[in-house]
């Protein structure tokens, strides 16, 4: 099949390679950003700690993610922590969920501070006269609110890991990218193998966009539920006529 000068046979021929590249990619993404959100939650608490002994530890992980290369995290926790913890790799996949885990908290982490300090004070003062705890506060009163402001840039942050997650190509990974690899240096043309690496991650991309803006779309606060019709009172109106 040549068409316009491109052989989309060559992409069919290893079709298989590339719907694989996509689950993985979507696995890799999926567990670096749960994992992400979950350990960047304790995180950007931490760095509203006045004690020391949080705030520093949580500011030093934060500063040292967000100001290195993921690629250069990638393979340092792949060729030097893993190896030197259990004596020998366990595979890309733990490697680089691993590494888009620890990328992705250090930035939600920062997300989550600034959604907490953007609740005015006056909402924790209010719970604590109530007789609640900080942490009950924070969980019941503080959370919920700043969660709606966090919406917008933990969405833009997913999309971001989503091609971030490519960089774990560098490790053997058989996501997208490893598929478009194989397939350039199977034929030795480059046109047709990236193009569609492309249009995958663009059509991923597009989904994930339409699912982020309907999230922020139910999370905003003038969203105003649909009413369902009730039947059997349109049924009992018609009825009264």
């Amino acid at each position: 099949m040549d068409f316009l000068g491109i052989r989309w046979d060559m992409i069919w021929d290893y079709r298989e390679l590339f719907i694989r590249g996509v689950w993985i990619t979507l696995a890799l993404t999926a567990v670096g950003y749960v994992g992400g959100f979950v350990l960047g939650l304790f995180v950007g608490i931490g760095k509203l700690s006045k004690r020391k002994w949080i705030y520093y530890p949580c500011k030093y992980y934060v500063d040292f993610f967000r100001g290195t290369p993921l690629l250069v995290q990638i393979l340092l926790i792949h060729l030097a922590l893993i190896p030197g913890i259990f004596g020998h790799s366990l595979g890309y996949f733990v490697s680089g969920s691993l590494a888009l885990v620890l990328n992705s908290a250090a930035y939600n982490a920062e997300i989550i501070r600034a959604g907490i300090q953007s609740i005015e004070k006056g909402q924790s003062e209010a719970a604590r006269s109530l007789g609640m705890t900080a942490n009950v506060a924070m969980r019941f009163i503080i959370l919920p609110q700043a969660f709606r402001r966090m919406v917008p840039p933990l969405g833009n942050e997913l999309i971001a890991l989503l091609k971030d997650s490519s960089l774990v190509t560098v490790i053997a990974a058989s996501d997208i990218l490893y598929a478009g690899k194989v397939v350039a240096g199977a034929y030795n043309r480059f046109w047709e193998p990236y193009l569609t690496v492309a249009i995958l991650y663009l059509i991923l991309t597009f989904i994930f966009g339409k699912i982020i803006g309907y999230v922020e779309k139910r999370f905003s606060n003038s969203y105003v539920p649909r009413k369902r019709k009730n039947i059997f009172s349109s049924r009992r109106h018609s009825v009264g006529r």
